[in-house]
């Protein structure tokens, strides 16, 4: 059997010690799939959970992570084109994408340019398709909407900018920092808010008089939760797709425990009474249950950039060597963007 070396998880802890570089087997594509020999794979604040072991779905230990990747394809699995073998795409793996080569769903993934950058490149996977199908799927993003996006100078956050300016959305972006507020600025984003010296929901009611929100984009969770919920109107939606104010705690299940108590108590009937829909996105359950929508969002967002719609933001570019580096950049939210891991 061939083999190939990979990041393997080998501990639920600090990025420093959750790591090692190990030799192990190479999966060959079964019906449907594509082997692809990785250039980059990209990070998702869901590596940072699974590391942490706070990720349901990560698989047990020792594992290899990695939801999206680029690189070409090195070989076909039944019922795949073989036109396909040789050509750089870009796309999702449910895990695995932590290694030299991947197998993955020939329908998760896209043909890319030579010249894309490979951070450039992830961000289509887990990132656009995670706000495309919050946006277009879920929930049906209308023109002219008001929209809250936390985090929006992150992965997920700048696609979700992007395609609420698609849309003529009044957009209200939460960031950490004035040099990720002065980026969204510069982007012409109406309302940027810095949380570290603003209370975002007191802010957007001083700028909203009588009005309310259409939407919420969360990734945060937690005490983030209650505000957004006080914060959309009647027909308003509140989508959950992280829970970021957990990461980086100490405390094991209790620290969980009080971020479901920040969350608060959640009464169906009061959501029915005010017309408000809870919508929770997880794209690992998607791509299982509905592999469709993933074809179809990434063939979407490859016309979308094609258009120059869209246009990823790459956060860095990361050596194998510098994976926990990459890692604990993503965690204390030091970078903005997409950040991506190259062999």
């Amino acid at each position: 059997m061939a083999s190939m070396r990979a990041a393997m998880l080998v501990k639920n802890t600090s990025a420093k010690e959750a790591f090692e570089i190990r030799e192990t087997t190479r999966n060959q594509p079964g019906e449907g799939d594509v082997e692809i020999k990785v250039e980059a794979f990209g990070l998702n604040f869901a590596d940072v959970m699974a590391r942490r072991g706070l990720y349901r779905e990560a698989p047990p230990l020792p594992s290899i992570l990695g939801y999206d990747l680029v690189g070409k394809v090195e070989s076909v699995g039944q019922g795949v084109p073989e036109a396909l073998i040789g050509k750089r795409v870009a796309g999702m793996s449910r895990f695995g994408a932590y290694a030299e080569y991947c197998v993955t769903k020939a329908s998760g993934i896209t043909e890319v340019p030579e010249n894309m950058h490979a951070a450039e490149a992830c961000a289509l996977g887990t990132q656009y398709c995670t706000a495309w199908y919050a946006c277009m799927q879920a929930t049906n993003m209308h023109e002219g909407e008001r929209v809250l996006i936390h985090a929006a100078a992150g992965g997920v956050g700048t696609a979700l900018v992007q395609l609420a300016q698609w849309k003529n959305c009044e957009i209200f972006a939460t960031v950490g920092s004035p040099e990720k507020a002065q980026q969204l600025k510069d982007l012409g984003v109406q309302h940027v808010i810095n949380y570290r010296e603003q209370d975002y929901e007191v802010e957007m009611k001083r700028i909203l008089g009588k009005k309310r929100i259409d939407m919420t984009f969360n990734a945060i969770a937690g005490s983030t939760f209650k505000k957004d919920m006080r914060l959309i109107g009647s027909g308003g939606r509140v989508v959950l797709y992280g829970a970021a104010e957990r990461a980086g705690k100490k405390g094991g299940k209790w620290a969980t425990i009080r971020l479901l108590q920040r969350m608060g108590l959640l009464i169906p009937l009061m959501r029915m009474a005010k017309s408000q829909a809870l919508i929770g996105v997880n794209m690992l359950k998607i791509a299982d249950y509905k592999p469709e929508l993933i074809a179809t969002a990434l063939t979407e967002l490859t016309e979308l950039h094609k258009q120059g719609i869209i246009k990823p933001k790459v956060g860095g570019l990361y050596s194998i060597e510098e994976l926990s580096k990459a890692h604990d950049d993503l965690e204390y939210r030091r970078t903005s963007g997409k950040l991506a891991v190259k062999w």
